[in-house]
């Protein structure tokens, strides 16, 4: 039976209906097993301390409400006869300028997207005297009376590494970012606000890998996790519950929490078919699958708690992984699913992502940023420019862009890089060093790698960013990484693949659409009628429902789940297979994508240099 979808966009169509896209996707675990509020933080202390605890650590990411917390937990234990001895993380840092001195070589000077990851943990901004006069204290507050307590917290609590219990307060990238950009937030031991773009850069290369360190060292020493989105009711669960949720969604499929951003591109499909924020200009982009942002929500009953997907990795990825991609990729997760919208928006910027060892050299990535745009919905005449014209001289296209830039000239870019007419269902291969962009009219999902910031843009139509800035443009780092060979006759016979039929059933045929040493993924594409079977094979795999309604995901451990139009799940390695139910009476398509065994074996070098 044929299917009755269309993922055409008539070119006047301005309304785009709510769908199906759950944009809270939450596993559930057994009532109770998460605890609200204060009060219930309160009671976890208190319980602890008659067990003989008297030494609390209360660590967690920078941006977490510290004086919220103290506050709020300092008030109860008054009301209940206790004393709580406070002890500020923050007075142990080093002075502002010595902090700064230690991190500028990581940072790549001005230019928002140079730098290089920290290499160290929190401990690098402390000083270790007066870290050893809090452990002193902790250590006469141990054998103190009863009713009286010691909590040392803020950012880099288990630097002192003197404790009794500790609780981590965990806060998602998005939110961390959102209170950034109101000015309320800065980085590690800075004193002043120096605007968003270095907050997000020191935080990227800086910040955040020194936390996530301390972060992985700890997971099997929390004793409580508190989600602190809400700060006037926390939730939470207590150590052993928590890594017992992690390890059952390390065989589990499940979905992290989508976040969305506008963009002076945006499309407005998204907005309608996902149920976003009306009173947003516009959505650019979806982030899926990074696990140094997304969070993965669980629910106990009524009660809903976010960690973030690191947490997860850090514990188990071997299991979500698989041993081979683990070995290589260790605690990141490799290939993520985005989506762009230019639906009643504009043309992406035109820009390339650098080639691996220019991204080694300069960034100390151990791999780089190749993508494959599979494109979802579009309108009629939808484009995607990837690739160099024929012919075009490339020293005069690079001065027309630094005159551009310089002057604010517009340039033809049909006059330089190659554009290819496109219809739902095509794929077009786009690895490191092709010049390219999504035009006006597609919803593309973005499969990529992981890296997700180094993109070197080289014309943007002059326009401003939301905040009304020009946005930064790269041209002499893009010339440096663009590959010359890759113009339209390349790209015609090289990145526009044909799928292959490689395995089929009954009612099912799964087609290979990408297997090239360009990159380290494959995809496939299951077309299903009724239902199907996808095997792990001791790899993790991405899935995503191109077309359809709905499907049911049954797990081998017995877990139900579903996958609405358009959402990402993540198979782990150990769930070891699933079975897709397709009920709609039409056939369904699912792209899945997974590390190929091949570039675990031969490495993930550059094919071409």
């Amino acid at each position: 039976m044929n299917t009755p979808f269309d993922n055409f966009i008539k070119q006047n169509e301005s309304v785009f209906p709510r769908g199906l896209y759950n944009t809270d996707p939450c596993f559930e675990i057994k009532k109770g097993g998460i605890q609200v509020g204060f009060d219930s933080l309160f009671t976890k202390l208190k319980d602890a301390h008659e067990s003989g605890c008297n030494v609390f650590l209360f660590e967690g990411y920078n941006g977490v409400n510290w004086e919220q917390i103290k506050t709020n937990t300092n008030n109860i234990a008054l009301e209940q006869g206790y004393t709580i001895n406070w002890s500020n993380i923050k007075n142990c840092l080093l002075p502002s300028d010595e902090i700064e001195k230690r991190v500028q070589q990581f940072l790549g000077g001005e230019d928002p997207l140079w730098g290089t990851h920290f290499p160290f943990g929190l401990e690098t901004f402390m000083d270790p005297e007066k870290i050893a006069s809090v452990r002193k204290s902790a250590a006469i507050s141990k054998n103190r009376s009863n009713h009286n307590l010691f909590i040392i917290y803020g950012c880099g609590a288990t630097t002192v590494d003197f404790y009794d219990f500790i609780v981590y307060f965990d806060i998602p990238k998005d939110r961390i970012q959102e209170i950034a950009r109101n000015n309320e937030l800065l980085n590690i031991g800075c004193e002043d606000h120096n605007g968003f773009s270095y907050f997000y850069k020191r935080s990227y290369f800086v910040d955040w890998p020194a936390q996530n360190r301390g972060k992985r060292e700890s997971i099997q020493r929390i004793d409580l996790l508190v989600d602190f989105q809400d700060v006037n009711r926390p939730t939470m669960i207590d150590g052993d519950e928590f890594r017992n949720t992690i390890h059952q969604l390390s065989e589990t499929p499940f979905r992290v929490r989508p976040w969305f951003y506008p963009g002076p591109w945006g499309g407005k499909f998204m907005q309608g078919h996902m149920g976003l924020d009306s009173d947003q200009p516009n959505f650019a982009w979806s982030f899926e699958m990074i696990a140094p942002e997304n969070g993965i929500t669980i629910k106990s009953g009524d009660i809903i708690l976010e960690f973030s997907f690191d947490f997860l990795m850090y514990q188990e990825n071997v299991r979500v992984l698989g041993k081979s991609a683990a070995r290589r990729f260790q605690y990141e997760w490799p290939i993520r699913m985005d989506y762009l919208d230019t639906i009643n928006g504009g043309d992406l910027s035109t820009q390339v992502h650098p080639r691996p060892n220019f991204m080694i050299e300069n960034f100390g990535e151990t791999y780089t940023q190749d993508e494959t745009y599979y494109i979802s919905v579009a309108k009629e005449d939808a484009k995607v420019f990837v690739g160099l014209r024929e012919g075009i001289k490339k020293e005069k296209f690079k001065q027309e862009l630094l005159k551009s830039e310089q002057e604010g000239t517009e340039v033809d870019i049909n006059t330089y890089v190659h554009s290819v007419d496109v219809k739902p269902h095509d794929l077009i291969l786009i690895p490191n060093g092709t010049i390219h962009c999504s035009g006006e009219g597609n919803l593309v999902l973005e499969i990529s790698a992981t890296p997700y910031i180094f993109t070197f843009k080289i014309y943007d139509y002059l326009r401003k960013d939301l905040n009304g800035n020009l946005r930064k443009l790269n041209i002499e780092r893009a010339f440096e990484n663009i590959r010359d060979e890759r113009t339209s006759d390349f790209i015609n016979s090289n990145y526009l693949p044909e799928p292959i039929l490689i395995e089929k059933g009954k009612d099912w045929e799964n087609y290979e659409l990408y297997n090239r040493d360009e990159s380290f993924y494959n995809i496939n594409r299951l077309e299903f009628q009724s239902e199907c079977v996808l095997e792990t094979d001791d790899r993790g795999l991405l899935i995503n429902l191109v077309e359809g309604r709905t499907v049911e995901i049954w797990s081998s451990n017995g877990y139900k789940t579903t996958l609405n139009l358009y959402e990402t799940m993540l198979v782990p390695a150990a769930a070891c297979k699933i079975k897709i139910n397709n009920k709609t009476g039409y056939k369904s398509k699912l792209v899945y994508t997974f590390v190929r065994d091949s570039a675990i074996v031969n490495g993930l070098n550059d094919p071409y240099s």
